[in-house]
This record gives structure tokens, sequence and C-alpha cells, in this order.
């Protein structure tokens, strides 16, 4: 196995950037609906809170919780992103371009606005 540092880097935005549009993103949200209860709460203040909590059936909860841990799901799309890598470049190697290039322009953009 040999992964150069320009490699790594790149698997490791597309890694940051595919777990954050599973765990977070809106357009990902259907795939998260069917693992989720949602609970609305009103805070002291007359605002609404959402809380999402993995439903009660054994499989739905398991993968429910996977999709709520950052670090859960993000240890799994790394691991799919290197293997993936190594076995299929020819398949992989533009996806995981696509997916660093907007982990990059993610990161940046929240930089940007931290200055605004």
């Amino acid at each position: 196995m040999n992964i150069d540092l320009l490699s790594f880097t790149l698997l490791a935005l597309a890694s940051f950037r595919l777990t954050r549009l599973i765990v977070f993103d809106k357009i990902t949200e259907f795939l998260r609906d069917p693992f989720f209860d949602e609970i609305e709460e009103e805070n002291e203040d007359g605002t609404m809170e959402v809380y999402y909590l993995p439903k009660a059936t054994p499989i739905k909860k398991f993968i429910g919780e996977l999709l709520s841990c950052y670090w859960c799901t993000g240890v799994w799309v790394s691991a799919a992103m290197v293997i993936g890598y190594l076995l299929l470049p020819f398949v992989f190697v533009p996806i995981i371009l696509v997916f660093a290039v907007a982990g990059l322009a993610a990161i940046l953009e929240s930089i940007v606005q931290l200055w605004i």
C-alpha cells in the first residue's frame, strides 16, 4: 500500500465532506429520516428545538446511532474511500477529487464567514 501525501490529503478532504453530507446536510435528510424519530420541544424563550432520536427497532436504532455520530460515520466513510481508492482507483479517484474540492471549499467558506 502506497499513499503519497497528496492522495492522503485528497482522501482526508473527501472523507470529511462525504461524512458531513451524510450526517448533517439537508440534501441527504431523506436517507436519515427512516432511522430517526423527530421530537420538538419548546424552549424557555418560546423557540422550538428539534431533536432526533434513533428509532426503537434494533436495526433502525443501530443505523440511526451510526448516522447521528459524526466520528462513527467518518470512520466508515474513510474506510470505504481508502478501500475504493486502493481497489478501484479508476472509479474512486474522480469521486474523491470532487468531494475533496467540495470539502476544501467548505473549509474555506467557514474561514471566510469567521472574518466577515
